[in-house]
């Protein structure tokens, strides 16, 4: 199996990638994984090529499947204007980039897996959002939108595409859990607001488990037509869409999440940070820590993924 991924190097990306490769190669299978990059002299694992953008254009090499994950983070700064406009083009550029090699390619990829989140679904509380729920317009639900519009194309070239939404992914040495640990070390970590948001989580073990799941379960044309129950997407083709919720099956609310955290780090967790003052320092972006999304993983489960974390404690205490 060959495969190209956008966003490599990143926190889902570079665990996607040693665990595929280690899976096949522990059963004898051939993989090649190649990175797609601006910086060809990034550093990279030694069993990863690289491909620049540039080589993009210009290459006849074939993929069995092409994973679209680069994009900046959507809780890394305010959401200024710019901002904003930062955050769609760090999505549409790569994404459009990989569209053209599609539609010039003669051997086209068997499937694209392009990323997105639970954002789509915009500001719901607690009601539980499943991959046939429908949507409030906020400003993650249009970014969300738009770049899975823009992936969907890839249809229009006779490839498969599976959109990922994914929820918060939990990692004792990374991603969110990693910016949250200096202050509960301290002490000083706490529930925000009145704790009753909905956190719709996974662990960074399922994530890429189920990532792998879905590509082998749609790279198995016997099964193909199997993994797609309410889960279809609306195309300009034959060629079919389908969308799943990365999300673990049992969403927390921030008060369980808060002490949970505690509870592992053995740390007090008495403060908390008012709604108000939340608002003053993150603006708009507050939305990501105030209100709630309970989405959970309907299509994946359906389609016969088990998933190892089904709670918070075991995301932050078993995994590799």
């Amino acid at each position: 199996m060959d495969i190209l991924i956008s966003g490599g190097s990143g926190f889902l990306g570079s665990a996607f990638s040693k665990e595929i490769v280690q899976r096949y190669q522990n059963k004898n299978k051939q993989i090649s994984m190649t990175w797609l990059t601006r910086d060809k002299t990034q550093q990279h694992p030694t069993d990863v090529n690289m491909l620049t953008y540039d080589e993009l254009a210009k290459t006849e090499q074939s993929f069995d499947v092409i994973m679209n994950l680069a994009g900046a983070g959507i809780a890394d700064a305010r959401w200024s204007d710019e901002r904003k406009e930062a955050l769609l083009a760090s999505r549409v550029k790569p994404t459009e980039s990989i569209l053209a090699f599609i539609a010039r390619t003669h051997v086209k990829p068997k499937l694209m897996v392009s990323g997105s989140a639970i954002g789509w679904y915009g500001t719901q509380g607690d009601k539980p959002l499943t991959e046939s729920s429908s949507y409030e317009t906020d400003f993650s639900h249009k970014l969300c939108e738009e770049w899975e519009q823009l992936a969907i194309k890839a249809t229009d070239y006779g490839v498969p595409v599976a959109i990922v939404r994914t929820g918060v992914v939990m990692h004792p040495s990374g991603g969110m859990i990693a910016k949250l640990l200096l202050p509960f070390k301290l002490g000083v970590g706490g529930q925000l607001g009145d704790g009753k948001q909905i956190m719709s989580w996974i662990s960074r073990e399922d994530w890429v488990g189920a990532a792998i799941f879905i590509i082998e379960k749609h790279l198995d044309e016997g099964a193909q037509r199997q993994v797609m129950p309410n889960n279809e997407l609306k195309t300009n083709s034959d060629t079919p869409a389908v969308v799943y919720n990365l999300t673990a099956p049992n969403p927390v609310t921030n008060h369980a999440f808060t002490k949970a955290m505690g509870a592992w780090l053995h740390r007090m967790t008495i403060f908390t940070l008012p709604e108000f003052l939340l608002k003053l320092m993150f603006g708009e972006m507050s939305t990501l820590l105030i209100d709630g999304q309970k989405v959970l993983p309907e299509a994946l489960q359906k389609a016969g993924y088990e998933f190892k974390q089904t709670t918070f404690t075991q995301a932050l205490t078993e995994q590799k």
